[in-house]
């Protein structure tokens, strides 16, 4: 689907805020991936604390809330 002329340069006020933005403060990118990394971006485990890990995990009980008579 083609537009027309008028509307292949429009922008929208968001991308407009978002470009001021980032003129202003040109460094705001970096800051967002720094913490990204810093929230999300974990390191492998390395399969021997995996394993323990699944090792030391205690088994629940189907239904948690009624207590073993």
């Amino acid at each position: 689907m083609k537009f027309s002329k008028q509307f292949q340069r429009y922008e929208s006020e968001i991308t407009l805020f978002i470009k001021d933005l980032k003129k202003k403060n040109p460094e705001l990118e970096e800051q967002q991936r720094a913490g990204r990394a810093l929230l999300w971006d974990k390191a492998p485990r390395d399969l021997d604390s995996q394993e323990r890990t699944l090792d030391a995990t205690v088994a629940q009980q189907p239904y948690v809330y009624q207590n073993k008579l």
